[in-house]
Formats: C-alpha cells, structure tokens, sequence
C-alpha cells in the first residue's frame, strides 16, 4: 500500500490515501539499543532495532546484514522476519517479502504490525480483497498501540475495490481512536464531498490542511469544497496557493482546464 518518507515510517505514522503513496509500514518500537550482551533473543532484537533505523534512512544492504544477524542469533524471532518483509518489498522482492512475513505470521500469528504489515503488502501487491482480514486481525490486539493506523489503511484498501461503504467506516473509527489522522481526514473529506456533505467535507480538510502542510489534492478538495459553496474568495486564495506551490501538478493543470469534478 495515497506519499510519505521512509523516516516517517520508522515513526508508525499513517499515511496517504487511494491517490497518494498510503500509509506506511508499522515497526514495532520495542525499546532503546543498549548494546548486544544478553541472550540469542536479546541480539536479535538488537540487530532487528539497528535494521529498522537502517531501513528508515533508505541504507536496504545494510539492513539485510543486520536482518542476517539477527535472524542467526535467534531464527524464531517474528520482528527480524516481519522487518525482512519490509526491506524485500522496498527492493521489490516481492517472493521474499511473502516468505518474510508468512514466516513472521507462522511464528507470532496475532501480532499486529506483522498482521498490519503483511495486510499492507497484500494491497499493494494487487490482492487488496485479502489485506482487510489482516488490518482486521491487528485491530483485534488489545496491546496494539495504533489500531487506528490499521483502520485507516483498510480505508484506503477498500477504495481501492471502490468500496466506498466500508471505506467510510473504517475511515469514521479511526478518526474516533486518533481525531488527528490525517489520512482519514483526507479520504473522508473527499467521500463527503461526493456525498455532497460539503460543510462536513470543508471541516475535514480544513483540520487537515492545518495540520500538515497542504498537498495539491488537499488543495484541490478545498478548492472545489469553496466553489460548490459559492464562496469565490476563499476558492480564489486556493487557487492562487495551488499555482503558486504546486504549479506542475496534475491538479493544478486540472483547474487551468476547468475540471472541477
């Protein structure tokens, strides 16, 4: 599975939506790296720690070594494997990421970034129908610190089907966990908006807007949100931010055409 940077995804952040690159990857955050003494298990998670940071900053060979490591210290340790996924599908290793993370699953079945993670490589590998029972698995996790994350991106999962019903839900629950997600924000300003909601639609990406610098499609929602309402000032001033921060964008060469819908 919207197009956020890879240091963001060591943070577990969300994403995206159906036109942007959505969300991101969970990584579990199981601590801080305090050195490699202890047991087989312990420099596992170490060398697993070390390859997420490698992973984040794009340093894929890096990560791999450490993934090796960690996977000889202790070959049961679920994170390497889900972690392994992860950089396989960075590389577009498509047969590797799907061994990584069904070996990830076959040793810890009911953790949630492994489901999260693998439910996101479904999505994105064209099997979208099958991703949602995996987000659904890690929402049911009462430890996971993020369902709201899972929610979302089975938001974006199922516009992928054109499952706009299902969609909206997960969408509407993960704003009721995480107010702030900007991704669900997004995606259901623009069901509203076809729903002809359009205060609604307004208030969503306005929050959005203001939490996160514009996008050019955040831009353009907020543009034809303020047009159907009639109101020529503010469509104007979006207008004028579009061509000026955004002027090579599919959406602005959308309004110089008059697009709107």
């Amino acid at each position: 599975m919207s197009r956020p940077s890879r240091i963001a995804l060591a943070a577990a952040l969300a994403a995206g939506c159906a036109t942007q690159a959505p969300q991101e990857p969970v990584l579990a955050d199981s601590g801080t790296i305090v050195g490699e003494a202890g047991d087989p298990r312990n420099r596992a998670r170490v060398h697993t720690e070390l390859a997420s940071l490698h992973y984040a900053r794009g340093n894929m060979a890096v990560a791999l070594e450490e993934l090796r490591t960690a996977t000889a210290a202790d070959a049961n340790y679920a994170q390497a494997h889900n972690m392994l996924g992860l950089v396989y599908t960075s590389l577009r290793e498509q047969g590797l990421a799907q061994a990584s993370f069904e070996r990830a699953l076959r040793i810890a079945p009911t953790d949630p970034e492994v489901n999260h993670n693998y439910g996101w490589f479904l999505c994105e590998t064209g099997r979208t129908a099958e991703s949602i029972k995996f987000f659904l698995q890690a929402i049911r996790n009462p430890l996971y610190a993020t369902p709201w994350h899972s929610y979302s991106t089975a938001g974006i999962c199922s516009l992928r089907m054109k499952n706009e019903k299902d969609a909206e839900e997960f969408f509407q629950r993960a704003l009721q966990l995480e107010p702030d997600d900007p991704a669900s924000l997004l995606q259901l300003g623009h069901i509203r908006y076809r729903q002809g909601s359009l205060e609604e639609a307004r208030k969503l990406v306005a929050r959005y807007n203001k939490l996160i610098d514009p996008t050019p499609e955040s831009l353009w929602l907020a543009l034809r949100v303020e047009r159907k309402l009639g109101e020529r000032v503010a469509e104007s001033s979006l207008a004028s931010q579009l061509r000026r921060r955004f002027p090579g964008s599919r959406e602005y060469q959308q309004l110089q055409r008059g697009e709107y819908d």
